[in-house]
C-alpha cells in the first residue's frame, strides 16, 4: 500500500483548498451544462427556422401536388412543385449504398474484432476510419472524373452519372461509420460470451453468428442507421454524380439511369432563388421532409436498440 506521502493531494484540506475544489467542481459542471444546453437549443432553433420558412408553402394549398406529382418546374407559369421523383431518387441511391455497405461493413467489423491479430487491427481500423475524413467533394470529383467514364467505357451506359455510380461511392462513404460502430459493439460483447459458446462446443463461425452478433445487435443496428443517414443526407456527391435528372427510373430496376435527390435540389437551387417566393419556401418544405425522414430513422433506431438490449441474455440461453 502506498504511503500517504506518495499522494500529491493532501488528505486533510484547508478551508481555502476545500472552497477552491468546490468552486472548480461547480464551474466545470456549469460549463458542461452550458455546452449541452447550447447543442439542444441549436438543434431546436434550426428545426423552428426550417418549419417557419416551410410553413407558407404548406399553407398555400399545394401540398397535395407536392407528394403526388413528379413534375418539378418551380419557375414555369404555372409552376409545378412535385417532389415524388426526388424522394424516389434519394431512396434509390440510399438503398443501393446500403446493399453494398452493410455486408462489407459487418464483415469488416467481424474481421477486426474476432479474426485479425490485435496489432494488425490497431493499424487497419484507423485507416478505415480515415475514409470518413475525406471531403465529400473529393469523392464527387472521383465519381465524375474517374468512375463515370469507366462505367461508360466498360458497361456501355449512356451516362456514367447515375444511380449505380452514386450508390457505390456512397457505400464507400458509409462503410467507415458502420465498421467503427459495429466493431466497438462486437468488442464490447465481451469474452465471456465467446468462451461460453466455445465451451459448449460451438465453432468460431457458430459463436459469431449465433451468439456474438445477436448480442451486439443494438450497436450494429446503430451503425447501420448512422451509415444510412450519412447516405441520405449527402449533398455534394449526389449533386455531382447522380446526373440530376428529375425522373423516375423506368423500368424501376434500371440503376444505370440518372436521378435527382432532395439534397441535390436544395443545394443546386437555393442560392439562385429569390427570398420569400413560393420556390424559396418549397425548397424549405423539401428540407423539412428530409428532416422528418432522418428524425423517423432516429426514432426507429432507438426503438430497435431498446428492443435489442435484451438479446445478450437470449443469445446466452441459445448457446
Amino acid at each position: 500500500m502506498a504511503a500517504a506521502t506518495d499522494f500529491d493531494r493532501p488528505l486533510l484540506l484547508t478551508p481555502g483548498q476545500d472552497m477552491l475544489g468546490w468552486i472548480t467542481l461547480r464551474v466545470g459542471l456549469t460549463l458542461l451544462q452550458f455546452v449541452a444546453l447550447t447543442c439542444v437549443l441549436s438543434v431546436l432553433f434550426i428545426f423552428i427556422f426550417i418549419v417557419k420558412e416551410a410553413l407558407p408553402f404548406f399553407t398555400s394549398g399545394q401540398v397535395g401536388e407536392m407528394f403526388s406529382s413528379a413534375e418539378w418546374y418551380p419557375t414555369s407559369d404555372p409552376a409545378a412543385f412535385g417532389v415524388w421523383a426526388m424522394i424516389l431518387g434519394s431512396v434509390y441511391v440510399t438503398v443501393g449504398a446500403m446493399v453494398i455497405a452493410v455486408p462489407l461493413g459487418l464483415l469488416a467489423a467481424v474481421f477486426l474484432s474476432d479474426i485479425v491479430p490485435f496489432g494488425i487491427r490497431q493499424v487497419v481500423k484507423p485507416v478505415i476510419e480515415l475514409l470518413a475524413a475525406i471531403p465529400s467533394v473529393a469523392y464527387g470529383f472521383f465519381a465524375v472524373l474517374v468512375f463515370a467514364p469507366w462505367l461508360q467505357d466498360n458497361l456501355g451506359v449512356d451516362s456514367g452519372k447515375n444511380i449505380l455510380n452514386c450508390s457505390i461511392i456512397l457505400a464507400v462513404m458509409a462503410v467507415p461509420t458502420i465498421v467503427s460502430i459495429s466493431e466497438d459493439a462486437l468488442s464490447a460483447a465481451g469474452r465471456d460470451l465467446r468462451e461460453g459458446a466455445y465451451a459448449l462446443g460451438a465453432t468460431r463461425a457458430e459463436a459469431l453468428c449465433m451468439v456474438v452478433i445477436p448480442a451486439a445487435g443494438g450497436g450494429i443496428l446503430s451503425g447501420v442507421i448512422l451509415g444510412m443517414m450519412r447516405a441520405i443526407g449527402e449533398t455534394m456527391l449526389v449533386w455531382m454524380a447522380s446526373g440530376n435528372a428529375n425522373q423516375i427510373p423506368h423500368p424501376w430496376y434500371d440503376i444505370t439511369q440518372s436521378v435527382r435527390t432532395m439534397t441535390a435540389t436544395i443545394a443546386g437551387e437555393m442560392g439562385e432563388t429569390a427570398k420569400n417566393t413560393t420556390h424559396y419556401h418549397a425548397l424549405f418544405a423539401i428540407g423539412l421532409v428530409l428532416l422528418a425522414i432522418t428524425f423517423g430513422l432516429n426514432l426507429t433506431s432507438e426503438a430497435l436498440m431498446t428492443r435489442g438490449r435484451g438479446r445478450p441474455g437470449t443469445a446466452r440461453r441459445k448457446a
